[in-house]
């Protein structure tokens, strides 16, 4: 099964071609330009003459003419090719990368359709699910937080926690907490991504940030009503202002209450700039329109996994 892709309006990064490369056997490209649209027609017919394509990816910006548009519709229709198939490259996403298309521009209002906060009944259930996971984290947290302040004390010592303004609901803010990864000194220089191999954060940090450990006070936050057990992860209003003007849409990542864990978290490795951010929110918009119970119990099983395999940034 192969999937043959028409322009490149979405650019397909290395972990998406690897996450695709697991379901099509074969992922080919073509370019698209409006005044080539006959050459365009003749690569498809040579391509699709050599594999079986499922699908044909309708990802390009260059307005589409009627020639094209009558060649694709047919195409479907074909006895030699009846199983092909034309999508766009939003439901490309969804579907197989379970992610949302952000335009480059926030010109299509059409986007915000089906990005919603949740209905009632959806709230219930996420709340059950939020008192039950916050509940279990408050024990945890009770016993842990002892021997995390003695590996703090010996490997930096000063405060065990580390409070600061997060971004949540409907861009109100709360003070979120951590158990403290990094020196005390850590923003002397002023806000900054942590890296990989941050110098900032000490050697016990660096585990308790692997494994999720310093995000579990924030069960706190879940039982006060700030935050949920999981949703998109809060970010500081400096980082927030400059995604907002670089972003379209990341606004709507604050439709619902941030989470101690989230979709964008356990499907994307650490962010540290824009493209990571737009990457990120892919994930939460996609978390938040196609909300379910499994979807929820999903994250929650692969954030097990990532604290157990300590893969977590």
């Amino acid at each position: 099964m192969a999937v043959l892709i028409l322009g490149h309006k979405y650019k397909f990064d290395k972990l998406d071609l690897e996450r695709l490369e697991r379901k099509f056997h074969a992922i080919d490209f073509i370019n698209h330009q409006e005044n080539l649209s006959r050459q365009t027609r003749k690569k498809i017919e040579n391509l699709i003459t050599t594999k079986p394509y499922k699908y044909l990816v309708i990802n390009t910006k260059a307005p589409v003419d009627s020639k094209m548009i009558k060649y694709l519709t047919l195409l479907q229709f074909r006895k030699q090719h009846k199983k092909i198939r034309i999508i766009t490259i939003e439901k490309l996403l969804e579907r197989y990368l379970k992610k949302c298309y952000i335009p480059d521009d926030d010109i299509d209002l059409n986007f915000l359709n089906d990005i919603k906060p949740y209905n009632f009944a959806q709230l219930i259930a996420k709340r059950i699910v939020d008192y039950l996971g916050a509940g279990v984290l408050f024990v945890v947290h009770f016993f842990v937080k002892f021997y995390v302040k003695k590996k703090i004390d010996e490997q930096s010592p000063g405060e065990i926690y580390y409070k600061q303004k997060r971004v949540g609901i409907n861009g109100a803010e709360f003070e979120c907490a951590k158990f403290r990864s990094m020196s005390l000194d850590a923003e002397k220089n002023g806000a900054k991504f942590a890296s990989q191999n941050d110098d900032r954060v000490f050697e016990f940090g660096k585990f308790m940030r692997k494994t999720r450990i310093d995000e579990i006070p924030q069960c706190i936050n879940v039982l006060k009503g700030e935050m949920h057990l999981i949703g998109p992860r809060p970010e500081r209003k400096y980082w927030i202002d400059l995604f907002e003007k670089e972003i379209p849409y990341y606004n709507e990542r604050h439709l619902v209450r941030p989470g101690i864990t989230g979709w964008a978290q356990v499907n994307y490795p650490y962010g540290a700039n824009a493209y990571d951010a737009k990457q990120k929110l892919m994930y939460d918009l996609y978390y938040i329109k196609h909300w379910s119970l499994w979807l929820e119990i999903l994250t929650i099983v692969k954030t097990l996994a990532v604290v157990f395999s300590g893969k977590g940034v």
